[in-house]
């Protein structure tokens, strides 16, 4: 008699903080772990995004592997709170983050624009900016 075919464990690893927000897990990817931050790099500066579901880690490793996706990190600055984002002084609302093929230059610039105030919109989508990292959060 053959045997049923074997159906793929997937799994998605929360961190405990996630676990009491009581984050919904849809769309899991097998050896994903949600939530994660993910590190980007633009001339010479770097900051950091929490992605809160499977299909923006999924993403941004896509990113990260070199694959032709939307590469442009377009997410909410909460401005006086660095949360997975220090040293900086402000981080993206994790609610708010996609990734965009084009946006308008108003949100576009360096993380120390962001910091410095010069960058004056509530959104955050800087162009050029590169993923070097995906890491679950700790």
């Amino acid at each position: 008699m053959p045997k049923p075919p074997r159906t793929p464990i997937i799994s998605c690893l929360l961190a405990p903080s996630a676990l009491l927000a009581g984050l919904a897990l849809s769309g899991c990817s097998a050896g994903v772990a949600v939530p994660s931050v993910a590190t980007f790099e633009i001339e010479g500066q770097q900051f950091r995004i929490e992605l809160v579901t499977a299909e923006l880690v999924e993403h941004a490793t896509q990113l990260l592997n070199g694959e032709e996706v939307a590469s442009i990190p377009v997410g909410r600055i909460v401005r006086d709170s660095p949360s997975v984002n220090a040293p900086w002084s402000w981080h993206i609302d994790p609610k708010t983050v996609e990734f965009a093929d084009f946006t308008t230059e108003v949100c576009d610039g360096l993380p120390e624009f962001v910091e410095d105030g010069t960058l004056t919109s509530d959104t955050y989508c800087p162009w050029s900016a590169k993923v070097i990292a995906v890491e679950p959060v700790e």
